[in-house]
């Protein structure tokens, strides 16, 4: 993608998996994105949240804390291509370690990224609303 603004989109992502583990035969799954690109909205995140409905998708950047925050959240690192590099789940008051070949991170309430599919070696596509 070009230039990342602030704002909604959507993440697609291959859907959660079957029993077996592997992604479901129906197709994929949309969940809904906000996008943080600013400064401003990259340093805010979900501080001050009581929980977020989707993902918050954070553009360049590899590490991410939790000081501040009132839940746990999974946090998926992303390469350049969009593609998974890790998804851990973190507690308040944590500081992520950094992953040098990630790009983005996706955040989200703990627990909602397994029910996703999101896992190491998966890739999502993003698409922004307006554009």
């Amino acid at each position: 993608m070009g230039k990342w603004k602030d704002g909604a989109g959507t993440l697609t992502t291959a859907g959660p998996p079957t029993a077996a583990g592997t992604p479901a035969a129906a197709g994929s799954l949309d969940v809904p994105l906000e996008i943080a690109a600013s400064y401003r909205a990259r340093r805010r995140g979900l501080l001050g949240r009581d929980g977020v409905p989707g993902a918050l998708l954070i553009v360049r950047t590899n590490s991410v804390h939790t000081f501040g925050m009132r839940f746990p959240i999974d946090v998926a690192y992303l390469d350049r291509s969009f593609t998974v590099l890790s998804v851990v789940t973190m507690p308040p008051g944590r500081l992520g370690m950094i992953r040098p070949r990630g790009r983005h991170v996706l955040e989200a309430e703990a627990g909602a990224m397994a029910g996703w599919g999101l896992r190491r070696g998966v890739r999502v596509r993003v698409a922004t609303d307006g554009g």
